[in-house]
Protein backbone atom coordinates (compact mmCIF):
# COMPACT_ATOMS: atom_id res chain seq x y z
CA UNK A 1 0.00 0.00 0.00
CA UNK A 2 1.34 3.41 -1.02
CA UNK A 3 1.02 6.18 1.52
CA UNK A 4 0.87 9.80 0.47
CA UNK A 5 2.85 12.49 2.27
CA UNK A 6 0.94 14.70 4.71
CA UNK A 7 1.90 17.75 6.71
CA UNK A 8 1.68 17.63 10.48
CA UNK A 9 2.36 19.99 13.36
CA UNK A 10 4.19 18.16 16.14
CA UNK A 11 5.21 19.03 19.68
CA UNK A 12 8.55 17.26 20.21
CA UNK A 13 8.49 15.45 23.56
CA UNK A 14 11.28 12.86 23.47
CA UNK A 15 14.57 12.19 21.73
CA UNK A 16 16.89 9.24 22.18
CA UNK A 17 20.68 9.36 22.09
CA UNK A 18 21.86 8.86 18.48
CA UNK A 19 23.00 5.47 17.23
CA UNK A 20 24.95 4.51 14.07
CA UNK A 21 22.60 3.65 11.22
CA UNK A 22 22.91 2.52 7.62
CA UNK A 23 20.41 5.16 6.55
CA UNK A 24 21.05 8.55 8.09
CA UNK A 25 24.53 7.71 9.45
CA UNK A 26 23.58 8.57 13.04
CA UNK A 27 19.95 8.82 13.98
CA UNK A 28 17.66 9.46 16.93
CA UNK A 29 14.19 8.12 17.52
CA UNK A 30 12.06 11.20 18.09
CA UNK A 31 8.56 11.21 19.54
CA UNK A 32 5.90 13.77 20.13
CA UNK A 33 2.26 14.76 20.06
CA UNK A 34 0.46 16.10 17.01
CA UNK A 35 -1.71 19.18 17.08
CA UNK A 36 -4.67 16.77 17.06
CA UNK A 37 -3.45 15.20 20.31
CA UNK A 38 -2.08 11.91 18.94
CA UNK A 39 1.26 10.21 19.48
CA UNK A 40 3.72 10.25 16.60
CA UNK A 41 7.18 8.70 16.14
CA UNK A 42 9.58 10.33 13.66
CA UNK A 43 12.42 8.20 12.35
CA UNK A 44 15.12 8.65 11.22
CA UNK A 45 16.17 12.08 12.48
CA UNK A 46 19.93 12.69 12.03
CA UNK A 47 19.94 15.76 14.26
CA UNK A 48 23.64 16.64 14.15
CA UNK A 49 23.64 16.49 10.35
CA UNK A 50 20.64 18.76 9.88
CA UNK A 51 20.83 22.46 9.09
CA UNK A 52 21.13 24.63 12.22
CA UNK A 53 17.78 26.34 11.62
CA UNK A 54 16.09 22.90 11.61
CA UNK A 55 17.73 21.45 14.72
CA UNK A 56 14.73 21.48 17.00
CA UNK A 57 14.75 20.93 20.77
CA UNK A 58 12.39 19.14 23.14
CA UNK A 59 9.06 20.95 23.47
CA UNK A 60 9.50 22.81 20.20
CA UNK A 61 6.56 22.84 17.82
CA UNK A 62 7.57 21.85 14.28
CA UNK A 63 5.75 21.61 10.98
CA UNK A 64 6.93 18.61 8.97
CA UNK A 65 5.89 16.59 5.95
CA UNK A 66 5.66 12.91 6.86
CA UNK A 67 4.84 9.60 5.20
CA UNK A 68 3.58 6.53 7.05
CA UNK A 69 6.58 4.30 7.67
CA UNK A 70 6.71 0.64 6.61
CA UNK A 71 7.21 0.02 10.34
CA UNK A 72 4.07 -1.78 11.55
CA UNK A 73 3.74 0.48 14.60
CA UNK A 74 0.87 2.85 13.77
CA UNK A 75 2.54 5.91 15.30
CA UNK A 76 5.68 5.59 13.12
CA UNK A 77 6.26 8.08 10.30
CA UNK A 78 9.21 8.97 8.08
CA UNK A 79 9.90 12.72 8.05
CA UNK A 80 10.94 14.73 5.03
CA UNK A 81 13.86 16.45 6.74
CA UNK A 82 14.01 19.32 4.25
CA UNK A 83 10.41 20.20 5.11
CA UNK A 84 10.99 20.80 8.84
CA UNK A 85 10.12 24.25 10.11
CA UNK A 86 10.29 25.26 13.78
CA UNK A 87 7.15 27.27 14.49
CA UNK A 88 7.14 27.73 18.27
CA UNK A 89 8.16 26.40 21.65
CA UNK A 90 6.64 25.43 24.97
CA UNK A 91 9.96 26.29 26.56
CA UNK A 92 11.20 27.10 30.06
CA UNK A 93 9.48 30.46 30.16
CA UNK A 94 6.09 28.72 29.84
CA UNK A 95 7.27 25.82 31.96
CA UNK A 96 5.62 22.59 32.98
CA UNK A 97 2.01 23.70 33.40
CA UNK A 98 1.65 24.45 29.67
CA UNK A 99 3.33 21.16 28.80
CA UNK A 100 1.01 19.22 31.11
CA UNK A 101 -2.04 20.54 29.25
CA UNK A 102 -0.66 19.06 26.02
CA UNK A 103 0.86 15.82 27.33
CA UNK A 104 -1.29 14.67 30.26
CA UNK A 105 -4.44 13.91 28.19
CA UNK A 106 -2.40 10.99 26.79
CA UNK A 107 -1.37 9.64 30.21
CA UNK A 108 -1.92 5.93 30.80
CA UNK A 109 -2.46 4.30 34.17
CA UNK A 110 0.73 2.21 34.09
CA UNK A 111 3.08 0.18 31.92
CA UNK A 112 1.19 -3.03 32.72
CA UNK A 113 -1.97 -1.45 31.28
CA UNK A 114 -0.15 -0.17 28.20
CA UNK A 115 1.19 -3.64 27.44
CA UNK A 116 -2.20 -5.30 28.03
CA UNK A 117 -3.80 -2.88 25.57
CA UNK A 118 -1.02 -3.35 23.02
CA UNK A 119 -1.47 -7.13 23.14
CA UNK A 120 -5.19 -6.78 22.36
CA UNK A 121 -4.99 -4.29 19.52
CA UNK A 122 -1.27 -3.99 18.56
CA UNK A 123 -1.12 -0.37 19.77
CA UNK A 124 -0.27 1.94 21.42
CA UNK A 125 3.47 1.58 21.05
CA UNK A 126 4.14 4.97 22.66
CA UNK A 127 2.88 6.19 26.02
CA UNK A 128 3.44 8.09 29.23
CA UNK A 129 2.61 7.04 32.79
CA UNK A 130 3.58 7.71 36.38
CA UNK A 131 5.24 4.75 38.15
CA UNK A 132 3.91 3.97 41.60
CA UNK A 133 7.45 3.59 42.94
CA UNK A 134 10.82 4.30 41.33
CA UNK A 135 13.17 1.92 43.11
CA UNK A 136 16.48 2.99 41.65
CA UNK A 137 18.40 4.38 38.69
CA UNK A 138 20.86 1.79 37.37
CA UNK A 139 24.22 2.50 35.70
CA UNK A 140 25.80 -0.52 34.02
CA UNK A 141 29.05 -0.78 32.01
CA UNK A 142 28.66 -1.12 28.25
CA UNK A 143 31.07 -1.56 25.35
CA UNK A 144 33.51 1.38 25.56
CA UNK A 145 33.95 1.90 21.80
CA UNK A 146 32.02 1.55 18.57
CA UNK A 147 32.48 -1.67 16.63
CA UNK A 148 34.24 -1.43 13.23
CA UNK A 149 30.86 -1.85 11.55
CA UNK A 150 29.34 0.98 13.59
CA UNK A 151 32.32 3.23 12.83
CA UNK A 152 31.91 2.55 9.11
CA UNK A 153 28.30 3.72 9.34
CA UNK A 154 29.28 6.86 11.23
CA UNK A 155 31.96 7.77 8.71
CA UNK A 156 29.82 7.53 5.60
CA UNK A 157 28.74 10.92 4.35
CA UNK A 158 27.33 12.83 1.43
CA UNK A 159 28.99 15.85 -0.16
CA UNK A 160 25.79 17.75 0.49
CA UNK A 161 25.37 16.90 4.19
CA UNK A 162 26.87 19.16 6.88
CA UNK A 163 29.32 17.18 9.01
CA UNK A 164 29.28 17.40 12.82
CA UNK A 165 32.34 19.02 14.40
CA UNK A 166 33.10 15.79 16.28
CA UNK A 167 32.37 12.13 15.71
CA UNK A 168 29.49 10.75 17.75
CA UNK A 169 30.75 9.73 21.19
CA UNK A 170 30.15 6.17 22.33
CA UNK A 171 28.60 6.16 25.81
CA UNK A 172 30.34 3.33 27.72
CA UNK A 173 27.38 2.81 30.06
CA UNK A 174 23.76 1.67 29.92
CA UNK A 175 21.13 3.46 31.97
CA UNK A 176 18.03 1.77 33.38
CA UNK A 177 15.20 2.32 35.86
CA UNK A 178 13.73 -0.23 38.24
CA UNK A 179 10.14 0.61 39.20
CA UNK A 180 6.75 -0.71 40.24
CA UNK A 181 3.42 -0.02 38.54
CA UNK A 182 0.27 0.99 40.38
CA UNK A 183 -1.28 -2.37 39.53
CA UNK A 184 -1.91 -5.25 41.95
CA UNK A 185 -0.50 -7.84 39.56
CA UNK A 186 2.70 -5.89 38.77
CA UNK A 187 5.88 -7.80 39.62
CA UNK A 188 8.11 -4.81 38.94
CA UNK A 189 10.02 -3.71 35.85
CA UNK A 190 13.57 -2.91 34.81
CA UNK A 191 13.63 -0.86 31.60
CA UNK A 192 16.53 0.54 29.61
CA UNK A 193 16.50 4.32 29.30
CA UNK A 194 17.83 5.80 26.05
CA UNK A 195 16.87 9.42 26.78
CA UNK A 196 19.23 11.87 25.08
CA UNK A 197 19.20 14.14 28.13
CA UNK A 198 20.68 11.50 30.47
CA UNK A 199 23.42 10.64 28.00
CA UNK A 200 24.28 14.31 27.49
CA UNK A 201 24.38 14.78 31.28
CA UNK A 202 26.91 11.96 31.48
CA UNK A 203 29.09 13.56 28.80
CA UNK A 204 28.94 17.00 30.42
CA UNK A 205 29.39 15.93 34.03
CA UNK A 206 32.26 13.58 33.25
CA UNK A 207 34.17 16.64 32.00
CA UNK A 208 33.12 18.81 34.96
CA UNK A 209 33.28 16.38 37.88
CA UNK A 210 35.85 13.85 36.68
CA UNK A 211 35.76 10.64 38.73
CA UNK A 212 32.77 11.98 40.72
CA UNK A 213 30.43 12.06 37.69
CA UNK A 214 28.47 9.01 38.84
CA UNK A 215 27.41 10.62 42.13
CA UNK A 216 26.13 13.68 40.26
CA UNK A 217 24.21 11.53 37.79
CA UNK A 218 22.66 9.50 40.64
CA UNK A 219 21.66 12.69 42.44
CA UNK A 220 19.94 14.09 39.36
CA UNK A 221 18.29 10.99 37.91
CA UNK A 222 17.63 8.98 41.05
CA UNK A 223 17.36 11.27 44.12
CA UNK A 224 15.67 14.17 42.33
CA UNK A 225 13.39 11.94 40.23
CA UNK A 226 12.26 9.98 43.31
CA UNK A 227 12.08 12.63 46.01
CA UNK A 228 11.69 16.04 44.38
CA UNK A 229 9.97 15.57 41.03
CA UNK A 230 6.58 14.31 39.90
CA UNK A 231 8.31 11.92 37.53
CA UNK A 232 6.55 10.26 34.60
CA UNK A 233 8.15 7.95 32.04
CA UNK A 234 7.74 8.30 28.30
CA UNK A 235 7.97 4.78 26.89
CA UNK A 236 8.01 3.12 23.48
CA UNK A 237 8.38 -0.34 21.99
CA UNK A 238 11.23 -1.56 19.80
CA UNK A 239 10.59 -2.18 16.12
CA UNK A 240 12.30 -5.58 16.10
CA UNK A 241 10.90 -6.64 19.50
CA UNK A 242 7.26 -5.46 19.66
CA UNK A 243 6.70 -6.60 23.26
CA UNK A 244 9.84 -4.89 24.59
CA UNK A 245 9.34 -1.44 26.08
CA UNK A 246 12.09 1.07 26.82
CA UNK A 247 12.04 4.46 28.51
CA UNK A 248 12.63 7.08 25.83
CA UNK A 249 12.27 10.18 27.99
CA UNK A 250 11.35 11.67 31.35
CA UNK A 251 8.64 14.17 32.25
CA UNK A 252 9.63 15.65 35.60
CA UNK A 253 7.89 18.77 36.95
CA UNK A 254 8.59 19.56 40.60
CA UNK A 255 6.22 18.01 43.12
Amino acid sequence: MTHLPERKRVLIAVRTYPTPARKGVEVSCTGGVTQEGEWIRLFPVPDRRMRPNQQFKKYDWIDVEVTKASDSRPESFTPNLDSITIVGSVGPEKCWSARKKLIFPLTSHCLCCLEATRKRQLFPTLGIFKPKVIRRFVIEPDEPTWTPRQLAKLRQHSLFDPLPAKELEKIPFKFKYEFQCDEASCRGHELSCTDWEINESYRKWKRIYGVNWKAKLQERYETDMILRNDTHFYVGTLHSYPSTWIIVGLFYPRK
